[in-house]
């Protein structure tokens, strides 16, 4: 991109990281210095929670608001009874609309956190309020007649699928078609001229300019984000546990600020920018620090992130938690949890098969050697039986596993 913008919505989003592409920087520029703007990002509701992946274009929502415009969060209790084909191999499952209201429920209290709704400030919209009553015949003719078949069969996102010859319905073919209208109609009811979202939309996004333009001849943008994945080649959002939510009743404060704080060095300042609204100039710094002042880099990062979205109280107490269960005893090196599966110690379990089912340890006779050395500890405490049992009562919060003197593991049940 050789265009400087002028405006501040988009010199942050530009200086920070958050742009992969843009339908036409200079017009959107344009438009934001004569602002204010209104733009949206589109949620299918198919979890009850939003999940960190999702953090990344929530931030984008957050800092158009703080920039002086007007965002829109717009719940697909619509498109979710049909599901985004995008990039995926298989058709979602559908979900029955007591679902999909739940979810959007659920939703909604973490975008709360981020953005300030009210009069004349940010929106939370329901696409079911125009696709639901839609006529389809009429709905078919004055708008299915702006779409070339050919045109959506060369979208990267259906074509990918179609390569691997895989089915694509008609149902989810229909998705596109009904997102793009999704645009036009907030175009009309609210004058938005901005959608953006995560560059595997850009296809859904062009054909919803396009069809507002030859519709009702008006002018609006798409802005897309990179797809990130993690400098050891992770999808962000990911956790060896699964999904990492954002909601506290599926993902306790403390492991989402431990989340953050075993963030791969590497990453550090580019995770700053993203997720936290430290001036550029700090997030540079500390992503540069080496060696052991890069730990305290990670946890400046936990901390920000674990404040925007559970309070600053949430974020002190999990530091706390994080700095009495792994530093008290001389512990030091990288933090990281391992799981063990629900339900795991009904039937009794032992530390060697606790350190084998964590992937602690590679094996049995890994452990027990382990244990005969006199190399491991829970909790800061030696441990000389290989038959001990692990209860609930001693994980409670988290189970500190130490093996030697540099290797961490909290043991949660997950």
């Amino acid at each position: 991109m050789t265009h400087a913008p002028k405006s501040d919505f988009l010199r942050v989003m530009i200086e920070r990281g958050y742009v992969a592409d843009c339908t036409d920087y200079e017009g959107l520029d344009r438009a934001l210095l004569a602002g204010p703007v209104t733009a949206y990002i589109g949620y299918d509701a198919t979890a009850a929670s939003l999940h960190v992946g999702h953090l990344l274009n929530i931030m984008m929502l957050r800092w158009f608001q703080k920039t002086g415009n007007r965002p829109i969060t717009l719940m697909g209790g619509g498109t979710t009874k049909v599901g985004d084909p995008s990039f995926r191999s298989e058709e979602r499952p559908l979900l029955d609309a007591a679902a999909i209201q739940s979810n959007i429920d659920g939703m909604g209290q973490v975008f709360a956190r981020y953005l300030d709704y009210g009069d004349d400030a940010a929106l939370m919209l329901n696409n079911a309020e125009w696709l639901d009553g839609l006529n389809y015949l009429e709905f078919l003719r004055d708008i299915g007649r702006h779409f070339s078949v050919n045109r959506m069969l060369s979208f990267e996102s259906v074509k990918s699928r179609l390569d691997r010859e895989q089915s694509l319905s008609f149902l989810e073919f229909n998705y596109m078609i009904l997102q793009a209208y999704d645009f036009l109609e907030l175009h009309r009811r609210y004058g938005c001229q901005l959608q953006m979202g995560g560059s595997d939309q850009w296809g859904n996004i062009v054909n919803g300019i396009d069809l507002t333009r030859r519709v009702d001849d008006a002018v609006i943008w798409g802005l897309t984000s990179p797809l990130l994945t993690t400098s050891d080649g992770r999808k962000m959002g990911k956790s060896a546990g699964g999904a990492v939510w954002l909601s506290s009743a599926m993902l306790s404060p403390y492991e989402f600020w431990q989340f953050w704080r075993n963030t791969t060095d590497a990453d550090v300042g580019r995770f700053l920018k993203l997720y936290t609204e430290l001036p550029v100039e700090e997030c540079d710094r500390l992503g540069a620090l080496q060696g052991s002042e890069i730990n305290e880099a990670k946890m400046r990062l936990a901390n920000e992130v674990t404040t925007l979205l559970h309070g600053a109280d949430a974020a002190a107490s999990a530091e706390a938690t994080a700095r009495e269960v792994f530093e008290q005893g001389g512990a030091g090196g990288d933090l990281e949890i391992a799981t063990l599966p629900a339900g795991s110690l009904d039937g009794g379990l032992s530390v060697v098969q606790m350190l084998v089912q964590t992937g602690i340890t590679t094996s049995g006779k890994e452990a027990k050697r382990l244990i005969a050395e006199g190399g491991l500890r829970l909790n800061n405490d030696p441990v000389s039986d290989p038959q001990l049992p692990i209860d609930a009562a001693l994980i409670g919060v988290g189970l500190k596993v130490s093996v030697g003197r540099k290797k961490h593991r909290m043991v949660r049940i997950g």
